[in-house]
């Protein structure tokens, strides 16, 4: 029985401010591409079916479940995983809050919470505890820390804008 090559298409993306060029199979998932080929192990491999978010990455400033996504799709796209978000090796204020409000517990889907909740407030600096909860719907915690991860999120965003009242 013969065995079909698999089949590479060259695409370029920006991963975490970087451009690079690289050779993907065709059915190969933007997680896999961003673990196995730039050793970007911050995004977690999980359920693969979109259900738990803790491959949650952004692409052009979008929330995207990364098992999802082929990895031939963001030819040319602008991608953000968990390692994106330190800069000059300072912590992200989302990152800072979950390691603050003990919202770390066994970390698994810590990566995946944190990008939800980075996205959270680029599209709204100011969320509410509703929409904080809602933004989070597609996140699972295994070990059942929702509470102090949406603690991490309301403080983040009090952080990012101290002038902003408390949403608790």
């Amino acid at each position: 029985m013969r065995t079909m090559p698999i089949q590479k298409i060259p695409i370029a993306m920006s991963v975490n401010g970087e451009v690079y060029h690289l050779e993907v199979a065709t059915h190969h998932s933007l997680l896999e591409v961003l673990r196995d080929q730039l050793d970007l192990t911050g995004t977690k491999v999980c359920c693969a079916e979109g259900e738990c978010g803790a491959c949650t990455v952004l692409v052009d400033g979008r929330s995207i479940n990364s098992c999802l996504i082929l990895a031939v799709e963001t030819d040319g796209c602008e991608i953000t995983t968990v390692e994106g978000l330190t800069t000059e090796g300072r912590l992200d204020a989302v990152q800072e809050a979950f390691l603050e409000e003990g919202a770390v517990q066994c970390g698994f889907c810590i990566p995946g919470m944190v990008m939800s909740a980075r996205y959270i407030l680029m599209k709204n600096p100011h969320p509410t505890l509703e929409q904080v909860k809602e933004g989070l719907g597609g996140n699972l915690c295994r070990c059942g820390g929702y509470t102090r991860i949406i603690e991490a999120v309301l403080k983040a965003a009090h952080a990012e804008s101290p002038e902003q009242e408390s949403n608790r």
